[in-house]
């Protein structure tokens, strides 16, 4: 090999390989800051659980430790590349459980004890169901390591029904829940004022409404994935809609803490010390 053979062939090389390497990088990227959010997420609905013990708070943690393990399985998948377990963790955590049960959340909050323990028995069993059915899931291609695959090349009719049904009816309990959270509660607040307009959290409706407007948004953004997988690039897509879509719900969330949840209460002025005073025998 000559020299200029030999000086241009790994530059040629490092040309061919640097887009690659770039877009990989943002990529896990990208799946690592949706995984940092949704685990700071999933923590604080769970102090939240721990406070109070409220059943729609046990269901939105579960969702959102679900949320963080698909958004790990794709930074797996755009860090090292992808395989047949990282793909089906992915798709399982990612596309079919986590956003049934974020809905399982609104419907324990917006039904009552209940219905939502109906659900949750329903939904615990589908989930039971589909993990099962992804697992043993055969693969209909193979799965090319640097390319996140679709869910239509590789698997069957049964995973991709649950991942239709799983995210699209889940999103719009979530969606048609928070929208309507957000009218009652603006009709609350324009029918009250003063400290009558602020319910048992303390939170005007005006800003609970705001916060139902904000999830509503984000789960939008999460059910948008597919179309920033068509548009955008595919791995690139799918963790764009990912960040943007948990990190909106997440504002929302936080929208409805409240002020004196996170306030150091102020200490009393100590008392003066004044010296005992001696007692003399007569």
């Amino acid at each position: 090999m000559d020299a200029a053979t030999d000086t241009a062939g790994p530059t040629a090389l490092g040309a061919d390989r640097s887009p690659y390497a770039a877009a990989m990088t943002l990529h896990a990227a990208l799946a690592a800051a949706a995984t940092l959010v949704a685990l700071a997420f999933a923590l604080s609905t769970f102090e939240r659980w721990l406070r109070g013990r409220r059943r729609h708070e046990a269901a939105w943690t579960i969702s959102l430790v679900m949320f963080a393990a698909g958004s790990a399985a794709l930074w797996v998948g755009a860090a090292i590349g992808w395989g047949q377990w990282s793909f089906k963790a992915f798709y399982l955590f990612g596309a079919i459980l986590n956003v049934p049960f974020l809905a399982l959340g609104t419907v324990e909050l917006l039904a009552g004890p209940v219905h939502g323990r109906r659900w949750t028995t329903i939904v615990a069993l589908l989930g039971a169901f589909c993990t099962g059915l992804v697992v043993e899931a055969p693969l209909l291609a193979p799965i090319e390591g640097d390319v996140l695959p679709q869910g239509r090349e590789v698997f069957g009719i049964g995973p991709r029904i649950a991942a239709a049904v799983g995210s699209g009816v889940a999103a719009l309990v979530i969606i048609g829940g928070a929208l309507w959270s957000a009218w009652r509660l603006l009709r609350r607040g324009r029918s009250s004022t003063g400290s009558a307009a602020r319910g048992p959290s303390g939170l005007t409706p005006g800003r609970l409404a705001v916060a139902n407007l904000f999830i509503a948004a984000g789960t939008l953004v999460l059910s948008a994935g597919g179309l920033l997988n068509s548009v955008v690039d595919e791995m690139n897509g799918f963790a764009l809609s990912l960040v943007a879509g948990i990190a909106v719900i997440f504002i929302g969330f936080l929208l409805t803490n409240r002020t004196e949840d996170g306030a150091v209460q102020a200490l009393r002025e100590p008392e003066p010390w004044h010296a005992p005073a001696r007692h003399v025998a007569a």
